[in-house]
């Protein structure tokens, strides 16, 4: 699979940064898979005209993450997964018709992002708090 980086200079979020996470992205919704190969770094380097050391730092840290494998003279090949749900899952098409009714309304994208994280937030920060508390072994001394 081709699979090319889109970096958006005015997003204010750093460079190696947008890397990792449009490959966590393209790990969540199964269009990037177990043992495909990321693009060389001197090829992200050409298509972007970011520094090398931009690009091997996020390839670093997708490593860290334990997603990707560097193998010397090979490449970068996936070797993690993120996440259960397809790119082509029926949340997909909701997703997708909640936010043409919510621009047929006239809501920009930032909108409905800040709206759709709102809830996300609510869902679950209330999940969290609803679980009970690990139970602490008491110690004797």
């Amino acid at each position: 699979m081709a699979f090319a980086f889109r970096i958006d200079r005015s997003s204010g979020v750093p460079s190696y940064v947008q890397i990792v996470q449009q490959v966590q992205q393209a790990l969540r919704l199964g269009q990037l898979e177990h043992g495909d190969r990321l693009p060389t770094a001197r090829a992200v380097v050409e298509a972007t005209a970011l520094n090398p050391n931009t690009v091997l730092k996020a390839y670093r840290e997708l490593e860290s993450q334990g997603l990707v494998e560097t193998r010397r003279r090979h490449g970068t090949f996936v070797t993690g997964t993120l996440g259960a749900s397809a790119g082509d899952s029926p949340w997909r098409a909701e997703l997708a018709d909640v936010a043409a009714r919510a621009r047929t309304a006239g809501l920009e994208r930032e909108d409905l992002a800040a709206l759709f994280t709102a809830v996300l937030e609510d869902l679950y920060s209330s999940t969290r708090l609803t679980k009970e508390p690990d139970a602490v072994p008491h110690q004797q001394s």
